[in-house]
């Protein structure tokens, strides 16, 4: 509940998960969605907010928090999953956990996308869905998987 949240807030998770983000957009602005072709994916503001929201709730049960977890960062279109990059929050902790974050692209999008999987460089700007998926895996742990869907 979210009066819980706050007696486990870590304004160290807060500005880690910021930069977190920025990562995260980052990559997402160079992410190769075809063979030879490359996508500048946005992530809209309130898809932003819900994932860093996510991310800080899920960390939150960790022993080193956020500084624990490795992001292993997709986006989906259709049946198949593009793998983006995979990040490790603070190289210097031994990770405690694995998050998969899925991104999903804008399914009113697919005509627009549907050239990208020709030949030939192109860098075309495509929006995200504000619907994502998060994966964590206890690393360490015989604990089951936990899928949040938003």
């Amino acid at each position: 509940s979210l009066p819980d949240l706050d007696l486990l807030h870590d304004p160290e998770d807060e500005l880690l998960c910021a930069n977190l983000m920025d990562l995260v957009q980052t990559m997402l602005g160079r992410a190769p969605l075809g063979a030879k072709r490359c996508s500048r994916l946005l992530m809209p503001a309130q898809l932003l907010a819900q994932v860093r929201t996510e991310l800080l709730r899920l960390a939150c049960s960790e022993p080193c928090g956020l500084r624990g977890a490795l992001l292993d960062l997709c986006v989906e279109h259709g049946k198949a999953c593009h793998d983006v990059g995979h990040i490790a929050v603070d190289p210097a902790v031994v990770p405690t956990f694995q998050l998969t974050l899925v991104l999903r692209l804008d399914s009113r999008l697919w005509p627009k996308i549907q050239g990208l999987f020709t030949s030939g460089p192109a860098f075309t700007p495509l929006k995200l869905s504000t619907g994502f998926r998060v994966i964590k895996k206890k690393l360490y742990s015989s604990e089951q998987l936990l899928i949040e869907e938003c």
